[in-house]
Order: structure tokens, then C-alpha cells, then sequence
């Protein structure tokens, strides 16, 4: 079992590769594809929105925050675990020139890439900052709206990342947050060849425990914004059940989802 830290190092790592191949015009996402790894399967469709940059988008997510975070003209948004910008540049459109962007991500190549992106679109209220969830270098009551997509899975500690993300959001704001979460029991042999095929399943935990942790840190009125079923290829389920009993989970209600979830302070 590795701890805490050898896990941040693997992803740190992992997306500084994403952020190279990004560079190199090769095809990454929610962590990198590999011949094991394909961390794309979980990715939604930006290219209609307003503030869409291609080079930003690395297909890293599992959701768009952004349409349910309810982010207003002049508003501050910060965005965990920003990669190369993508959701800050489709918040940067939504709060206009009067707000205030923030990336935070831990990875150093990432950062210099959201930069890169950020200075190609001329933006002077958009800045990407390094640091860690569990210990953000934001300063208290900064944000009226956080948004993460696809990172706080990744988290090891994520009571700790709730409780920084509570800090940093002003009285009277919210976060919309897209992530990876399991239902019902999945054998470990399955959590395992899941998370090699789709990276982002990796550190994910059951919902009712992820929403209890959110609860925990202080905020309210925390609900399910959007819910889908992510499903794998049928062969990485029948490593595991036969065929009776693949039928039967595929309509038991558990399985790995992609959800947003929001919640106010």
C-alpha cells in the first residue's frame, strides 16, 4: 500500500506526462492513455462553449462544473486541479472582465501550459497558481465559486481538501465540483483493472462517504447536480463475474459514476 505522498508523486508525474504529450499534439485525458490506460472514457464535450481553447482541453474531466456552478458576472472563481486551464478559460467567459480566475494545480508542467494558454487568449484576470489541495496557497473568503473537474478523487486526503475548499470560499458561496465516485461493493481486482483502464477511477470512494466528508467540512444544502453510469468494456467485467452474474450488477445500481455535486458555506 502506498502512502499519501508516493500517490501525489505517481500523479504529479503522471499529468507532467499529459501536459508533454499535450505539446506533442498527442491525445491524453482524466490522466493519460497508455496501452493500459485510456483516462479519456470519462470526458465531456467543450468545444461549444463560449471560452473554449483546444490546446487547454486534455479530455482530463468527468463532467462540466461550469454549467451548474450558477457563476455570476464580476464573481471569483477558483478551479482545483486546473491542468492546462480548460474550465478556467470557460468560467474566465462567464464572469467576464470584471471577475477574477484562479487555477491551483499542483503539477509544474501543467501550470507553465494553463500560462502558455492564458497569454495566447490575452486574458489579464486569469492566473494559475502551484500548490496542493490539502494545503492551497489562497488566502481565506477568496472565492464566491469553486469548481473542480475530476480531482478531488486524486485527493488522498479529502477531508482535509474539503475543509481547505470551505476556507477559501467566502460566506454565502458555493462550489459545483464534477468527480468519480462508486456505488454498492466492486471487487478489488475490478477497482484495480478500472482504474488502469480510466486513471480517474483511482482513489475514488463510495458516494454516501464522499458526500458525508463534504457535510463534515461545514457545508449546506449539499446536493447532486448531475448523475451518469460510467460503464467499461464488458470484458474487464466478465474477468470477474459470469455471465448471470454480470446481468445482475449491471442492473443492481452499482458501478463506478461520474457526478456533480454542490454545496454552499
Amino acid at each position: 500500500m502506498k502512502n499519501a505522498e508516493e500517490l501525489k508523486q505517481i500523479v504529479k508525474e503522471k499529468y507532467g506526462e499529459i501536459a508533454e504529450k499535450a505539446d506533442s499534439k498527442k491525445s491524453c485525458g482524466c490522466g493519460c492513455s497508455t496501452a493500459s490506460e485510456d483516462f479519456t472514457v470519462f470526458a465531456d464535450d467543450y468545444s461549444m462553449l463560449e471560452g473554449y481553447l483546444k490546446e487547454a482541453d486534455l479530455s482530463l474531466g468527468c463532467g462540466i462544473p461550469t454549467e451548474h456552478a450558477r457563476i455570476r458576472k464580476g464573481d471569483t472563481v477558483v478551479d482545483l486541479g486546473a491542468g492546462a486551464g480548460n474550465d478556467c478559460f470557460v468560467a474566465r467567459a462567464i464572469t467576464g472582465d470584471t471577475g477574477r480566475v484562479i487555477g491551483l494545480d499542483f503539477t509544474e508542467k501543467m501550470i507553465k501550459k494553463a500560462r502558455e494558454n492564458a497569454e495566447k487568449l490575452g486574458y489579464t484576470n486569469v492566473e494559475f497558481v502551484l500548490g496542493e489541495i490539502e494545503n492551497m496557497p489562497i488566502e481565506d473568503n477568496t472565492a464566491d465559486v469553486v469548481v473542480s473537474n475530476c480531482v478531488l478523487n486524486l485527493v488522498p486526503n479529502k477531508e482535509k481538501a474539503f475543509r481547505e475548499t470551505y476556507r477559501i470560499i467566502r460566506p454565502g458561496g458555493h462550489f459545483s465540483i464534477s468527480d468519480i465516485v462508486l456505488k454498492g461493493d466492486l471487487p478489488e481486482g475490478l477497482r484495480y483493472d478500472a482504474a488502469m483502464y480510466a486513471g480517474c477511477v483511482s482513489g475514488a470512494i463510495d458516494i454516501s462517504d464522499y458526500l458525508t466528508i463534504i457535510r463534515n467540512a461545514g457545508f449546506k444544502n449539499v446536493n447532486i447536480q448531475r448523475e451518469q453510469k460510467n460503464v467499461l468494456p464488458e470484458e474487464i467485467y466478465l474477468k470477474y463475474f459470469t455471465r448471470d452474474e454480470w446481468e445482475n450488477y449491471k442492473n443492481s445500481g452499482a458501478g463506478i459514476f461520474s457526478i456533480t455535486v454542490y454545496g454552499e458555506k
